[in-house]
């Protein structure tokens, strides 16, 4: 059995007394694609920025392999390998697609401000270096001939590719998917598909929040079901589909 890459732990999040997350627990193991599905307000995204550090948990753990980053902050995770995208694309619309990218590449430069004031040999190596690897993963996303448009001219299913990419610079163990495929043609979330699949062949362990049923039966490996912050069923798409409380509440005929 592969190693677990993220463990929740009894994680539970409050506002103002009322609960948005309570005593969920669930692990991914490396090199897998997990997928957290459920009604709307069940929790996902609050559960995506407790993993990632944007909010504090009023309890529970959260680790990332054999570290407890419970109390990281978000830069020191994706440091270690927590990469995300986000519902709505976070991106710098006047800034270039592969201006973009660099962005998320910045955390795995070693040249210090010096190093960049004296344009060193390191400085000019890192820059060089890089140019060529935004480069390669724009190429691996299916952008690289938008390389030096302006992000802000990308069409939606670009933008979700973007925010991959720039995911993908940061060189993650862990990459978080916050609805990637919305707003998709059925071709666009194909492609998607594909790529995310890429992607976990590549090494990086995936978890994703997704609404498309017909994209989270045919990628995951496991499915965790959330409702009303509370777990009501986790297990590979099959027991998922055939799970009657997961029905009840969700599925429906969708499946």
């Amino acid at each position: 059995m592969a190693d677990i890459l993220l463990s929740v732990d009894k994680i539970g999040k409050t506002f103002g007394g009322l609960s948005a997350i309570s005593g969920l627990s669930f692990q991914v193991r490396e090199r897998s694609i997990k997928a957290v599905i459920g009604p709307n307000g069940a929790g996902k995204s609050t559960l995506f920025n407790l993993i990632t550090g944007i909010d504090s948990p009023t309890a529970g753990r959260v680790r990332l392999g054999d570290r407890d980053v419970t109390g990281m902050k978000p830069n020191r995770r994706a440091a270690m390998g927590m990469g995300r995208t986000f519902q709505t694309p976070q991106i710098f619309g006047e800034m270039s697609v592969l201006e973009n990218v660099q962005v998320g590449y910045h955390l795995r430069g070693r040249a210090t401000w010096l190093d960049a004031l004296l344009y060193t040999n390191r400085s000019r190596r890192e820059e060089r270096e890089t140019h060529e690897r935004c480069l390669a993963i724009l190429e691996k996303v299916g952008l690289s001939d938008k390389a030096n448009e302006a992000a802000g001219d990308l069409a939606c299913g670009e933008l979700k590719l973007l925010e991959m990419a720039r995911a993908l610079a940061l060189g993650p163990r862990l990459l978080l998917l916050d609805e990637f495929a919305a707003g998709l043609t059925r071709g666009e979330s194909e492609h998607m598909m594909g790529l995310v699949r890429e992607i976990r062949d590549d090494g990086v362990t995936v978890l994703l929040v997704e609404h498309d049923m017909h994209l989270v039966m045919n990628l995951s490996d496991e499915i965790v079901v959330l409702n009303f912050g509370e777990k009501i069923a986790e297990g590979t798409p099959e027991e998922i589909q055939r799970n009657d409380k997961v029905i009840e509440v969700y599925l429906g005929a969708e499946v």
